[in-house]
């Protein structure tokens, strides 16, 4: 049953959850099943197997010039780019202030000083004027966040980590088939980093992927994913490594997501143009996802910003009493209790509006155009009560 707030019935879900309409979940309907029992005939389960030499060598193809390491997450995948670049005490590393927290927990675990930056009012990624602003001559390195697929404005990124001698680590985990200037993003910095969580465009449950520009810097992050140790000397460990291995049957399904990305990414597209279309010039949306003629924005997760008179939080309560789940913007990390002290500027007003107002709406690749149709009408119902 689904309740109104005085638990009177409004709607009902059933079994095949035709009355539900998840924000984000895999579609799993190609070789996926096949290739993980694949795996397990033949007893290849763990870390060692062919899939995820071949799910790295689909990565590298699609980013040309980079080399890719896969690793057991997104997060680690961070830690790990970060260490093997030389991210250590003492150096301060400058992220957004609006992103999911493992991108500042990263630089955390390297001992490390976060400096959280103000956000882009349009695309919400991190604003490169505000960013250059806070270079010292501690800055060792930035962390651009494409959030929610949006890309970041990688010219002027690279642009000022020259100039000033700065580390960049692209953090894709939102992004995977968006593009800057007809280039993917995740070819752009130093190092790149990407996830395959349940929720992400391509997925392997957990997962994630690490591309390196730097054939040296590799091959040290690809004896740091593996405990340190000697690759021809078992058991000899030459550095303090990590376990951050992903595991073969993980790899067979990114092999087979992979495999039918294209189809992926235009559905993804396909989605959030519907969203676009019947959203344009209502009244209480304040911003859309922008179109920018430089970028191809992957739309992982169409994301609005409501009018102020909008109570966005009482939207997504009355969106699941009809079955959608719906989800705000992340907070501003500097609101947050761990991250407070790495506060250094004094306005962060986009971040803070963006976190107020800003709105989710359901993205799974499987949406069908009705669904949308039923998920926008619901939005004019719940907001026309307000």
């Amino acid at each position: 049953p689904l309740c109104d707030e005085e638990g009177n019935l409004v709607d009902v879900a059933d079994a095949r959850r035709s009355h539900r309409v998840p924000l984000l979940e895999p579609e799993m309907t190609g070789l996926e099943l096949e290739f993980v029992v694949d795996c397990i005939e033949r007893n290849w389960i763990s870390s060692q197997g062919e899939y995820v030499g071949r799910f790295e060598e689909q990565f590298e193809e699609m980013h040309r010039g980079t080399y890719a390491l896969a690793v057991s997450n997104g997060t680690v995948g961070l830690h790990l780019a970060l260490h093997s670049l030389g991210i250590g005490r003492g150096d301060e590393v400058i992220v957004p202030d609006i992103t999911f927290a493992a991108t500042i927990n990263a630089v955390l675990y390297c001992n490390a000083t976060p400096v959280l930056c103000e956000i882009n009012s349009d695309t919400l990624c991190i604003d490169v004027g505000e960013a250059e602003k806070l270079i010292t001559n501690r800055t060792k390195a930035m962390i651009p966040v494409h959030l929610y697929g949006q890309p970041c404005d990688m010219d002027a990124i690279r642009d000022i980590a020259k100039k000033n001698n700065i580390t960049v680590i692209e953090d894709c985990a939102e992004a995977l088939g968006s593009s800057w200037r007809n280039q993917p993003v995740g070819v752009f910095g130093d190092a790149a980093v990407f996830s395959f969580f349940g929720n992400k465009t391509i997925s392997t449950g957990e997962g994630g992927m690490v591309l390196f520009k730097s054939r040296e810097v590799y091959e040290c992050a690809k004896i740091l994913r593996d405990h340190g140790m000697n690759p021809n000397r078992k058991y000899w460990h030459d550095h303090i490594g990590f376990n951050y291995r992903l595991t073969n049957i993980q790899a067979a399904i990114g092999v087979a997501q992979m495999a039918r990305r294209e189809g992926i990414f235009l559905r993804k597209k396909k989605i959030a143009a519907l969203y676009t279309k019947f959203l344009t010039g209502v009244e209480w949306i304040s911003k859309l996802p922008p179109i920018m003629p430089e970028t191809n924005h992957s739309s992982w997760l169409y994301t609005v910003l409501l009018d102020e008179r909008v109570n966005r939080d009482d939207v997504i309560t009355k969106l699941l009493m009809y079955g959608i789940e719906s989800r705000p913007v992340f907070y501003p990390l500097h609101t947050m209790p761990p991250y407070k002290k790495f506060l250094q500027s004094n306005s962060l007003k986009n971040s803070i509006a963006a976190a107020s107002c800003g709105l989710s709406l359901p993205s799974a690749v499987g949406m069908s155009n009705d669904t949308i149709s039923y998920v926008v009408e619901c939005l004019n119902d719940v907001i026309a009560i307000q």
